[in-house]
């Protein structure tokens, strides 16, 4: 089987003729043509998108808050928080000091937390430092953390908490 193309002037129409190539990798359309004139796939065709978790919002080091936080996302805490913290995951970092509630579907923390941690999923890392009871579904501890108060196994820790509203 043998695929050219031609250069020449078509006498029918005066346009200049398409490369003809053979299929490649199955394709039925030739990979020269330009995407936009390629056939579009039919929607019960195509691979579901897989969405990337959101780019986590950063609370840098050299940053020092003074009220209430709230989001719907992954927080990562690297400074300073006098209030208390309200999110989907929350990672409370190393160098972190939080003087207030933490409440989050997981949290993971790092660093210092003055307060109650309430969390479904909630684990406190070697280099923690908590001070205040945590409610959890789950809790783990890594060696070293340091803890002290109460912790409280519960089927729903978040039950009957909701977020600070925003005032317009």
């Amino acid at each position: 089987m043998s695929f050219g193309f031609t250069t020449k002037r078509s006498e029918t129409n005066g346009h200049t003729a398409m490369p003809i190539a053979p299929p490649v990798n199955g394709q039925t359309t030739p990979p020269s043509l330009p995407r936009a004139m390629q056939p579009v796939p039919s929607p019960a065709k195509t691979q579901p998108r897989t969405i990337d978790r959101a780019i986590p919002s950063t609370i840098g080091p050299d940053v020092t808050i003074i009220g209430n936080l709230v989001s719907t996302g992954e927080l990562q805490i690297d400074g300073e928080v006098q209030g208390d913290l309200h999110g989907s995951h929350i990672v409370v970092g190393e160098r972190a000091r939080i003087d207030g509630g933490v409440v989050g579907e997981e949290v993971v923390i790092r660093g210092q937390v003055n307060g109650s941690v309430r969390g479904r999923k909630v684990m406190l890392q070697s280099t923690s430092h908590v001070e205040g009871d945590v409610h959890h579904q789950s809790l783990a501890i890594e060696q070293g953390a340091f803890f002290e108060g109460k912790s409280r196994r519960t089927d729903d820790p978040l039950a009957g908490i909701t977020p600070p509203q925003i005032d317009n």
